[in-house]
């Protein structure tokens, strides 16, 4: 596939040489895999979508894409896919290079690297001890989520880090021109493969599926690159002054998942998902510990009679010898005067015996990384700092962060699921009626059931007994909060103790040793969040289970949700006034706090520059932790490659840091924020609750000018798309949702409202007061950012044509999110001074021209097949796999889904 000339700078040249290059392969895969009239239909349809750009007739485009057969289309949307994904690859290639190149060119450390924070932290006045402090405390957490539209499969995702590393070989300028056509044969197997590798297999996704995807960035990408993430944190201390060894560093990341425990909503995932899942973690992190301890084994080969042993060492090799002696035994009598040799061989028998949970095995994580510890110290002081004492530190690194159970296993629920359940058990049919005042006070008394378990309230109570399982068969890390989903009231909370104490989910003190996360959704539920906390602590009950959780209270908050309910800037206003409540009213009971933050893959969502977002913070809400959902196709962009992972780690790392450091400095929002703040987000909530709440025929509109009926029926996700069992905007999912304005181009779930809410928002203010704020606040700055690279991706011309497909009666919808578009951009390149979008950011403004006369062809294309499938009454499979592949071409595209 060629490409148009698209401008690219001097620095970037390694990227275009790249894209070219793979457009090539790909279009050589083309002509090999479908032959030449696929090849050559993909580029007049190329060619077309160019020239539409460029002012041509648009109906060349559509003439040659509705002359295509349902199998054809299928092909072509392929053949674009492929495309994007090596493009995607190659961009994030590309942002290693650059990394690289800073690291070899420059003097001064990379911008948002660890080096640049801790330099930041001195000009904020931190001394050594201060920064010391901080990063003593610093803990980050990402927790992977399932992601119903995120299709790549595990094998594809192999693929892509194969042909990933043959990128990064290439950069290698000693590389022999027999090398370099290696590599490149190389990289035009993993496409061909890839080629023939079907993308949505015909059976419905699974949990284990989702749990498949998840894991593969935990054990191929993390576990590797963790350690790194330590040693690079050490090196940019010592540049600062700081001299430490990463050893010695505490343990800082640490890692959650929710597939196999995210209930809300999905009757797959049960007591016997977590249980497995739990089991499937336990079994990944020791398989990866496996190898690690035999190379230890094969390395450490120290003999007596060559270098001395600490005592503590040669007393636990002894110690073993006759615990175990059939271990000791098997041992080849070469290696009786190596006594790490004789150490690892007790320590591989005794994790072998984990997995099998004979006698024997270690009780847990700490066993193992007390003889780890015996070995690191004894290398310490018998010179072995070069002769493996470097692999039993990374090794001890990620024991300390994966322990035995690799991620903590989070718990979720809908508090309706509860309400139902505790009503059945307590045999009152108006459970669900009662005030929430009243049922708090009920559930205070902790009264005895009065029913037997029944369908509905028994799987509830079996969650709660595979809980109590898992704290005894994987330990306390393994099982993290128990999620609380549309959580309202302090009932709700409640709610959740009082299941667990009807399962017997106790500790030795008779406590429930589970953190309660409520999760705050909707904006009202938001404002009422703090009100909700506060009558939380000031029950002794609850403060007795908070004491016996050292004080601290996790508290998560939903992006997605709030958004559906009132836009994004009404949404992110609800979220900074919900955040700021709340740590006043943790620090006035003098809990801890950590803010569980909901995002998604896109704006919409909460998604975005997760950095960015941290420094754009609520002063007193990050408090030195970060813990944050990751999902989508951001997990991939994140965390798909070790070097990207890296950087994604030091930047969330960085701007933790310099968020607290201004915390404990006291830097506040300007004093008109609140007042602009309050007008822009009541203006935009109303304007976007018109057009999505009081418009009765809306969803019409949205169900026709979307392909959300395709949606609902891809084979990729493993639970439902609407919560609660009931139809209509208000409880369908927010990942369709956002996933069906992004298809379609209209993508208003990441704007609408929001020009309504500027103008409203100068009108009062002043235009300059808006301009003060995007310049001096990063809140505001930021929602300006995420805007205008949504806006940047909306194509209202294309949007148009899907809005075609409701009908001429549906029409003035359309023309309202038009006006709306218009007005917003205007605004935002008003504040912005500038004369396109993203003229602030020309890489992402190049990356979206880059992709634009791929993903046209794909829109249009889908709102052809739409048209013929709705047509034959949405029974054509052959038409439904071709609008399946358009629907994975456009989110590869436009690198966003829900």
């Amino acid at each position: 596939m060629s490409k148009r000339e698209i401008e690219f700078s001097a620095k970037d040249a390694g990227l275009r040489e790249d894209v070219n290059l793979l457009g090539t392969l790909v279009g050589d895969v083309l002509t090999e895999q479908g032959g030449e009239t696929l090849f050559a239909q993909v580029e007049r349809v190329r060619a077309c979508a160019i020239a539409r750009r460029e002012g041509s007739d648009p109906h060349d485009l559509e003439r040659e894409l509705a002359a295509l057969t349902a199998e054809q289309a299928t092909e072509l949307a392929h053949a674009f896919s492929t495309y994007f994904q090596v493009v995607n690859l190659a961009e994030r290639v590309h942002r290693i290079r650059r990394r690289r190149d800073y690291e070899r060119e420059s003097k001064a450390p990379q911008p948002e690297g660890l080096e640049d924070s801790l330099q930041k932290l001195q000009t904020l006045g931190c001394d050594r001890q201060a920064v010391q402090t901080l990063v003593n405390g610093l803990r980050i957490e990402p927790v992977f989520t399932a992601h119903p539209t995120e299709a790549t499969r595990r094998t594809l995702l192999e693929k892509q880090q194969r042909l990933a590393r043959a990128l990064i070989e290439r950069l290698d300028p000693s590389l022999t021109p027999r090398e370099d056509h290696a590599l490149i044969e190389q990289m035009r197997n993993e496409i061909a493969s890839a080629w023939q590798t079907e993308e949505h297999p015909e059976a419905q996704k699974t949990v284990a599926n989702e749990r498949e995807h998840v894991l593969f960035y935990l054990t191929d990408i993390l576990y590797r690159v963790l350690p790194v993430f330590y040693e690079r944190l050490a090196e940019a201390l010592t540049q600062t002054g700081i001299s430490i060894e990463s050893a010695a560093l505490p343990t800082i990341v640490r890692f959650g998942s929710w597939v196999g425990g995210d209930m809300d909503g999905n009757p797959n995932v049960t007591a016997a998902t977590m249980r497995e899942t739990l089991a499937d973690h336990r079994a990944r992190v020791l398989a990866l510990y496996r190898p690690e301890l035999q190379r230890l084994y094969r390395q450490l080969s120290q003999s007596q009679e060559r270098i001395g042993f600490d005592a503590a060492v040669l007393e636990q090799v002894e110690a073993y010898a006759n615990q175990f002696p059939e271990t000791e035994r098997r041992l080849p009598a070469r290696h009786a005067d190596m006594p790490y040799r004789r150490l690892l061989a007790h320590m591989q028998a005794r994790l072998a015996a984990v997995e099998t949970d004979q006698s024997g095995a270690y009780p847990g994580p700490d066993a193992l990384l007390h003889d780890l510890r015996l070995i690191q110290a004894s290398l310490r002081q018998h010179r072995g700092k070069h002769a493996g004492l470097f692999a039993i530190e990374r090794l001890i690194r990620r024991v300390e962060t994966f322990g035995f159970h690799l991620a903590t296993l989070d718990v979720r629920q809908d508090a309706l699921v509860h309400r139902k359940a505790i009503g059945q058990l307590l045999d009152d049919a108006q459970w669900q009626d009662r005030p929430a005042a009243e049922r708090a006070k009920i559930l205070r008394t902790r009264p005895k059931p009065k029913a037997q378990a029944d369908d509905i309230s028994a799987p509830v109570l079996e969650v709660f007994q595979a809980l109590r399982e898992a704290h005894a068969a994987h330990g306390a890390h393994a099982v993290g909060p128990y999620i609380i989903s549309m959580a309202q009231n302090a009932d709700d909370v409640l709610s959740v103790l009082w299941l667990a104490e009807q399962s017997d989910l106790l500790d030795a003190n008779g406590r429930v040793p589970l953190d309660v996360a409520p999760l705050f959704e909707t904006v009202d539920d938001l404002r009422n969040a703090a009100d909700v906390m506060q009558g939380l602590y000031q029950d002794p009950a609850y403060r007795a289970h908070l004491a016996a959780r050292g004080d601290h209270q996790m508290i998560m908050v939903g992006y997605s949700d709030s958004n559906k309910d009132g836009g994004l800037a009404a949404a992110r206003w609800a979220l900074y006034q919900s955040q700021t409540q709340l740590a006043e009213v943790c620090r006035r009971a003098r809990v801890a706090l950590t803010i569980f933050h909901g995002r998604g893959g896109t704006v919409s969502r909460g998604g975005g520059r997760t950095h960015r977002a941290v420094l754009a913070s609520p002063p007193g809400t990050v408090q030195n932790r970060l813990r944050v959902t990751e999902q989508g196709e951001m997990i991939n962009a994140k965390y798909g490659l070790r070097g990207i992972a890296l950087r994604t780690l030091e930047q969330s790392a960085g701007a933790v840091l310099l968020v607290t450091a201004n915390e404990a400095a006291g830097i506040e929002h300007p004093a008109t924020a609140d007042a602009v703040m309050e007008v822009l987000a009541s203006a935009s909530r109303k304007a976007f609750k018109a057009l999505v709440y009081e418009s009765p025929d809306f969803n019409d509109y949205f169900r026709n000018a979307t392909p959300i009926d395709v949606i609902e029926r891809m084979r990729i996700g493993s639970r439902p798309a609407s919560r609660r069992s009931k139809a209509g905007v208000q409880d369908l999912r927010a990942i369709p949702w956002v996933f069906s304005w992004t298809q379609s181009r209209h993508i208003l779930t990441g704007w609408y409202g929001l020009g309504t809410g500027l103008a409203a928002a100068a009108a009062a203010h002043g235009e300059q007061t808006l301009r003060h704020l995007a310049r001096d606040w990063r809140f505001f700055d930021t929602l300006l950012d995420d805007a205008e690279m949504v806006l940047a991706k909306t194509d209202m011309a294309i949007a148009k044509r899907y809005a075609a497909l409701a009908g001429p009666g549906l029409m003035h919808h359309y023309e309202t999110i038009r006006a709306e578009y218009q007005r917003t951009v205007e605004w935002v390149l008003r504040l912005r001074d500038q004369q396109e979008l993203l003229d602030g950011d020309p890489t992402l403004q190049r990356s979206i021209r880059l992709r634009n006369p791929y993903v046209d062809p794909m829109s249009l294309l889908q709102v052809d097949l739409l048209a013929r499938w709705r047509a034959q009454d949405r029974a054509d499979d052959a038409l439904l796999d071709a609008l399946f592949a358009t629907i994975n071409g456009i989110a590869q595209g436009l690198q966003n889904t829900g």
